[in-house]
């Protein structure tokens, strides 16, 4: 089966929202904002992915190189795609997260690329990025939201569970190679 994830190509099938999306969740007082990237946002998204792919590269699956490849027209269109959303805090870029359509899952959308910055992990970022995401699945109307966590990786396991997300037991080997991962879900 391939590898559906926001890391191997971008679905084409599914055009950006009409109006992109705005969330503020965050308890500090509003200095943390969720937006769902546009076109516009090209060079944020690519600073932040390739941000996310150096400090963190065990746990996607593409590689810091492969990505730096890419021409602008890739991350023009990545951006434009409505499935990626970008936090600010005080207006510095600190984290993203997408959600993709998984092949063979029409119901599903799978939460991929979720990172946030070492410096504000703890803060309540990737709480907002994930609910967030999940009110953009909602918004998409399908039964449930999905995602991956690495083997070994307590604290995401934690972290997605206080969120409501259960192990479904379904495991796959991790894209980068090495470990496994298994799958979570939430219904919205």
């Amino acid at each position: 089966m391939p590898d559906p994830r926001w890391d191997a190509e971008v679905p084409s099938d599914h055009g950006p929202p009409a109006r992109p999306a705005e969330h503020r969740a965050d308890p500090s007082g509003g200095a943390l904002v969720v937006v769902t990237a546009t076109e516009a946002d090209w060079e944020e998204y690519r600073d932040v992915r390739l941000r996310a792919l150096a400090e963190s590269p065990a746990a996607f699956g593409s590689t810091l190189q492969r990505e730096r490849g890419f021409d602008d027209g890739v991350w023009r269109e990545r951006a434009a795609s409505g499935r990626t959303l970008l936090a600010r805090l005080r207006g510095a870029p600190v984290g993203l997260v997408t959600t993709i359509e998984e092949e063979g899952r029409p119901e599903e959308r799978q939460i991929v690329s979720m990172w946030v910055d070492p410096a504000v992990r703890g803060s309540g970022v990737g709480r907002a990025l994930v609910m967030a995401a999940l009110g953009t699945v909602r918004a998409q109307r399908v039964r449930r939201a999905t995602l991956f966590v690495a083997d070994g990786n307590e604290a995401a396991a934690r972290f997605y569970e206080r969120l409501g997300f259960t192990s479904t037991g379904e495991r796959q080997p991790l894209p980068s190679g090495g470990r496994g991962e298994e799958r979570y879900a939430i219904d919205v």
